[in-house]
């Protein structure tokens, strides 16, 4: 009987376990870094951004951005009560009304202080608005969203003369009927 030559796989596996390992470290290493240094890139850009923006502001406008970033919890509600305004008339003469409720967000705890002190001059202003539309106008999705813009515009209008302006953020309609 002739003796066979003995194969030594085992070496070559082990070398290649080896490589493989090395292969998987370098790609982890790779991957981290593009990682991190992403993640440094976005925030340094943030925080650049942020810094610009702060410069370019006029100083009046940096005192009321201060105040919106110093109240950081969660936002003001003020409830504006449900009321009824007459509306442009529509096609051949008809009376139409609007029953409206809705509820302001505002920056915080001051600017709910403000708007409920001056709820009578935020009815007011909405009674104006309102019975100058048509409810043609108000009857599309497109035409709340409209109606929203409308009313934060007015509202953020000062209450008082050489006031600063209010800080209304959204307008949530909580009752909305024509008739």
């Amino acid at each position: 009987m002739k003796a066979e030559p003995k194969v030594e796989a085992a070496p070559a596996a082990g070398g290649g376990s080896k490589k493989l390992i090395i292969i998987i470290v370098a790609l982890l290493l790779v991957l981290g870094g593009g990682g991190g240094g992403a993640a440094w890139y976005f925030l340094h850009a943030k925080n650049a951004d942020a810094a610009h923006e702060e410069e370019e502001e006029p100083p009046a406008k940096t005192k009321h951005k201060a105040s919106k970033k110093a109240h950081a919890g969660p936002p003001e509600y003020v409830v504006v009560e449900p009321f009824t305004v007459n509306l442009q008339p529509g096609e051949g003469g008809a009376d139409q009304y609007l029953q409206l409720a809705f509820t302001l967000e505002v920056g915080g705890p001051e600017e709910s202080k403000t708007v409920k002190d001056n709820m009578a001059k935020v009815r007011s202003r909405m009674l104006l608005l309102l019975s100058s539309k048509h409810a043609q106008d108000l009857k599309s999705p497109e035409g709340k969203v409209q109606l929203a813009r409308e009313i934060i515009a007015q509202l953020k209008e000062p209450f008082e003369d050489r006031g600063e302006p209010q800080d209304i953020q959204d307008v949530l309609f909580t009752s909305f009927i024509i008739q």
